[in-house]
């Protein structure tokens, strides 16, 4: 998993002055979340890049070892979802390199997005506590913290105030909103600006909350 991942991408047609690196669920792919550039209607919309990366292609545990896209293999079904915390680790090194490929067009880290829905959302939330520099913001949909005891010895100073966005489906049978609810509670305990939100769906995303994820993304985007 050291590989450099494949990206479907939405280019800037105005200069480049934000990237957006947007990550899918298990068994997804890229083009998952292509289509909400647009539904956003971001006002810097010609300014950002938007980066869908594909998870790498391994076995995963629950479904009986069947190979598909992944950020880590999740090992049981239970509430506390143990998983391969050395595939976390790995996922987020791969991000980082798509961070650092965006820094070296010349966009400032703060304003590189980090956004994730479920299992991605596990990686841009775990990446994004630990990068060392100050990044604009963390968008978690649907999604827990498999690492959250490492996250409060190893979260970086740079990101100590960073803006948090999590969401969750009421109804949600995958991830149970107990889950997301307890990390988001656990991360304001720690001092992080993390901005609840939950909605009458299940493990998805709805209009109301793309309504929500704008005015967010805008906030960080002036």
């Amino acid at each position: 998993m050291h590989t450099e991942l494949s990206t479907i991408e939405i280019l800037p047609t105005a200069t480049h002055q934000y990237s957006i690196i947007w990550l899918h669920g298990l068994g997804a792919d890229g083009h998952d979340f292509e289509n909400i550039a647009e539904q956003l209607h971001l006002k810097a919309a010609a300014n950002i890049h938007f980066i869908f990366p594909n998870a790498p292609i391994q076995a995963v545990t629950i479904n009986g070892g069947t190979k598909m896209r992944a950020w880590y293999d999740i090992l049981e079904m239970s509430l506390e979802r143990r998983v391969d915390i050395t595939g976390i680790y790995q996922s987020e090194s791969a991000i980082k390199q798509l961070i650092e490929l965006e820094i070296n067009k010349g966009i400032r880290p703060e304003n590189i997005l980090l956004a994730g829905f479920s299992q991605g959302g596990v990686i841009a939330l775990h990446t994004g506590l630990r990068y060392p520099h100050k990044l604009a913001g963390i968008i978690g949909l649907s999604t827990y913290l498999p690492t959250l005891k490492q996250s409060s010895s190893e979260h970086r100073p740079e990101n100590a105030s960073i803006p948090i966005f999590m969401a969750h489906g009421i109804l949600d049978s995958i991830v149970e909103i107990e889950t997301g609810k307890a990390v988001a509670t656990e991360l304001m305990n720690l001092g992080y600006p993390v901005q609840w939100h939950d909605y009458l769906m299940e493990h998805s995303v709805c209009v109301e909350e793309i309504a929500h994820l704008s005015t967010f993304i805008n906030e960080l985007f002036k």
